[in-house]
């Protein structure tokens, strides 16, 4: 075994791949090669002298030790956008390429059996499954990159050269893939949008947090407003995504509580109990 390396990887991963034909996919895996290839080539980088684990919907890349993560970050990434949002303006929706592009540097063994062993590997990747990354790129049709980096090479490269970077653009996101026991932080941009419209990122794979009420509980233990206490058939299941107004509870077109009567369903007119009337959005 080799001693490992200290190299930056790029993780690419092409949307929306499952969903297209069989024809769509040969096409689609042509072109992603060529862009990738004509991008770097424009910008002084030759893809050749890349390591890359190929799978049908991106690679895994490694550079060679003498690559600057700014010409990287900063011309490689915004050119790949440019060729990407060209091929895709006179393709429809379906043919058309659009990337997640993750950014760290790291060990990683270039000797592995089945691939390239090491940590900074696997962040990689788990920053490019990023849900955050994946909803921010669909918010923008028109876009051809995602990017995002991790927290080391966010603070010694983008922050660096602001000029290039344009670190401003960036949103900090801690990213979370629960199942695999992975949470870091990281900092990503969709390339030329602009952000600021868009909510707060949640991290990949937490769920909110549950509604809490702030109705206070009826004395002697009835239910909230002051009515008769909720049987098990009319308790609200945690979560459940209805209407309710004191011990009333409004469940698609059904009301439930002491003398409830509700007519409409929800996004019409309803009417609780003793014929007053209501808007529910």
């Amino acid at each position: 075994m080799r001693h490992p390396e200290r190299r930056l990887l790029i993780s690419v991963d092409m949307e929306r791949y499952s969903r297209r034909t069989n024809l769509q996919q040969y096409e689609a895996q042509k072109h992603f090669r060529e862009l990738l290839h004509e991008a770097a080539g424009d910008v002084g980088l030759d893809r050749v002298a890349w390591t890359t684990q190929q799978a049908g919907d991106g690679e895994l890349a490694i550079l060679p030790r003498d690559v600057a993560e700014s010409r990287v970050i900063g011309r490689f990434v915004p050119e790949l956008n440019r060729r990407l949002r060209s091929y895709n303006s006179s393709r429809v929706p379906a043919a058309r390429i659009r990337l997640r592009v993750a950014v760290h540097q790291g060990l990683v063994h270039l000797d592995g059996a089945n691939g390239f062993p090491g940590n900074a590997v696997v962040l990689v990747c788990r920053l490019c499954e990023a849900a955050p990354v994946k909803q921010a790129l669909a918010a923008f049709p028109d876009a051809g990159v995602a990017l995002v980096v991790s927290a080391e090479i966010y603070r010694d490269v983008v922050t660096e050269y602001p000029e290039e970077m344009r670190p401003e653009r960036f949103r900090r996101v801690e990213v979370t893939h629960p199942d695999k026991g992975f949470r870091e932080d990281a900092w990503f941009c969709v390339v030329d949008e602009d952000m600021s419209a868009l909510p707060a990122a949640e991290d990949a794979g937490t769920p909110s947090p549950a509604p809490v009420s702030t109705t206070p509980p009826a004395p002697g233990g009835g239910a909230p407003g002051g009515g008769p206490p909720e049987s098990p058939a009319t308790r609200t299941p945690p979560g459940a995504g209805d209407i309710r107004t004191g011990d009333i509870r409004v469940d698609g077109q059904n009301a439930i509580g002491h003398g409830a009567t509700a007519i409409g369903s929800v996004g019409r007119d309803l009417t609780f109990g003793g014929g007053r009337e209501g808007r529910a959005r």
